[in-house]
Parts: C-alpha cells; structure tokens; sequence
C-alpha cells in the first residue's frame, strides 16, 4: 500500500517540510495560504473530528495543553521540537515511538501531556 505524502500547507506544491530552500523561500516570500482555509477559519467553524475514537482528545485538554506553561517551558528546547517533527513525519510511527521513548526529554513532555489529558486521581 502506498503512503500518500502531506502536502505543504504554505506553498502547496512539494511535500511537507519539503526542503530548507523551500523554507528560506518562505521566510524571503511569505504566500498565503489555500483562500478556502481562510474562509472555514473565517467563519468560525470548528474542525470536525470525522472518527472519534476513545483516545480522541476533548477539546477542552487541547486548549488546556495549549495554554500549559510548562508545556511552552519544555518547547522551548529545540532538540525537543525536532524530535517532535520527526515523530510526526515518521513513515513508520511505532518504531519512531519506540525510539523517543528512550529520550529522556521526550519522556518528561509526555509525562506532562499526561497529566493533563490524563490525570491521575488521588486515591486518598
């Protein structure tokens, strides 16, 4: 089965995270993105989640993720945000899984991701 690529949301054209010159060009250059994006973001509409599953995050733990300061903390390294990046583009996610694991920084953010999508209830 052939794995359909991500396209790159600012030019549309090459894959995603196509290239550093693709980058720079868009720093130099800035485009704007697909006019139907804005038009959905425009209207206020909510992005619809097409097959929730029990893992589903609510939206309620993504807009407290977002607005965790010691989310932000841990995100400001850049070894994490890269080991992010390549845990996202990994064409097989499980053995990229099983490698970030072994990070230590990458556990502390899962850690903290989890006390949040998860907390664990005192039993006292």
């Amino acid at each position: 089965m052939e794995r359909k690529l991500k396209i790159c949301e600012i030019c549309s054209e090459n894959p995603q995270n196509c290239s550093v010159s693709c980058y720079k060009n868009h720093q130099d250059t800035p485009c704007q993105r697909n006019h139907e994006d804005n038009k959905s973001n425009a209207a206020g509409s909510k992005p619809t989640i097409l097959f929730p599953t029990e893992d589903t995050v609510s939206e309620e733990k993504l807009i407290m993720l977002q607005d965790s300061e010691e989310l932000k903390m841990l995100l400001k390294n850049s070894h994490l945000r890269e080991l992010l990046r390549e845990l996202d583009a990994a064409l097989n996610a499980e053995k990229a899984m099983a490698v970030a694991m072994q990070e230590p920084l990458f556990m502390e953010f899962a850690d903290q991701v989890l006390k949040i999508v998860e907390p664990q209830k005192d039993d006292t």
